[in-house]
């Protein structure tokens, strides 16, 4: 059928004003109910409680299970001492040796010998047995 068939025009809805209305309206009232919510938020404020102390953490707050390791870490470093370059410097450390070790196998091209297998085999479990530790550790904690 040819496009401008009077018989093709009949079954299509033009895009304007009939779609293109039905999306301003929607668009007006989600910026009302904006609105609104920003009306109620000035008329009903939440109150502010103490200021965020990064050098003090609620006993209450843990993370989720695969930063416990991290956190159990966290948790030895002193605050007082190294402040949050501390806290910084512990992150990165642990973020780095992860990137190496994701990166040595691209790295290293030499051939493998017996003894090095063996020692990057019992460093390898030992990093593991760590971080299960620690893991373990920070969630009874």
């Amino acid at each position: 059928m040819d496009a401008t068939d009077p018989e093709t025009e009949k079954d299509t809805i033009p895009f304007f004003p009939d779609h293109f209305m039905t999306e301003f309206y929607v668009t007006i009232g989600i910026m009302v109910l904006a609105v609104i919510v920003g009306i109620l938020g000035m008329m009903n404020p939440i109150g502010l409680q103490e200021p965020a102390d990064a050098l003090n953490t609620p006993l209450h707050v843990k993370p989720e299970w695969y930063f416990l390791a991290l956190y159990q870490i966290l948790k030895y470093v002193p605050p007082q001492v190294l402040g949050i370059k501390g806290t910084i410097f512990a992150t990165s450390t642990v973020l780095i040796a992860l990137i190496v070790v994701a990166l040595w196998p691209f790295i290293d091209r030499k051939e493998d010998k017996k003894k090095a297998m063996w020692i990057r085999l019992a460093v390898s479990i030992i990093g593991v047995i760590i971080a299960v530790a620690l893991t373990i550790w920070g969630e009874v904690s």
